[in-house]
């Protein structure tokens, strides 16, 4: 069975709620209690590239990502990403990548509060980066769209096809 990188970027997925400063912060990745109450038993290697609001990563950030990306040696990739500007590392990495199928999601309530979709987006990016074409891919709501055909909906909360 093919190993499956996950790159850890951050955004709400993985925040938590700081109840000293009342506010979401970033303390560390749930993936690790994700994988392991979920009972996962896909082979996957976890790496922390890092731990930031997608509102706040810039260029080189994107470009880190890319690296991590071209200079693993898993041909399926999935990223862990904030939705404000997920579309836009997305078609970085069309631009930058070939021959590998990655998956990018995230969520709009994080992991650690009540209701979130994290658990549910996630599920659905690991089937789908095992089934789709080379490419690059977001993972949201249920559905899987190409880069450069998808936006965030802000009003709705949803992602949607463009």
């Amino acid at each position: 069975m093919e190993k499956i990188r996950i790159i850890i970027t951050g955004g709400t997925f993985d925040k938590h709620y700081d109840e000293l400063a009342g506010a979401l912060t970033f303390k560390d990745t749930h993936l690790p209690e994700i994988l392991s109450y979920s009972r996962c038993t896909l082979p996957v290697e976890l790496e922390i590239n890092q731990l930031k609001d997608s509102l706040d990563m810039g260029d080189e950030d994107r470009l880190k990502i890319a690296a991590s990306c071209r200079d693993c040696g898993e041909d399926k990739i999935l990223i862990i990403h904030g939705t404000d500007t997920m579309t836009v590392t997305a078609e970085l990495l069309a631009r930058e990548i070939s021959g590998k199928t990655i998956v990018l999601t995230g969520a709009m309530i994080p992991y650690s509060v009540s209701r979130s979709d994290a658990l549910f987006n996630f599920g659905c990016a690991l089937s789908a980066v095992q089934m789709a074409d080379k490419g690059v891919f977001i993972a949201m709501n249920g559905h899987l769209f190409r880069s450069g055909r998808v936006r965030k909906n802000r009003e709705e909360g949803i992602f949607e096809e463009i």
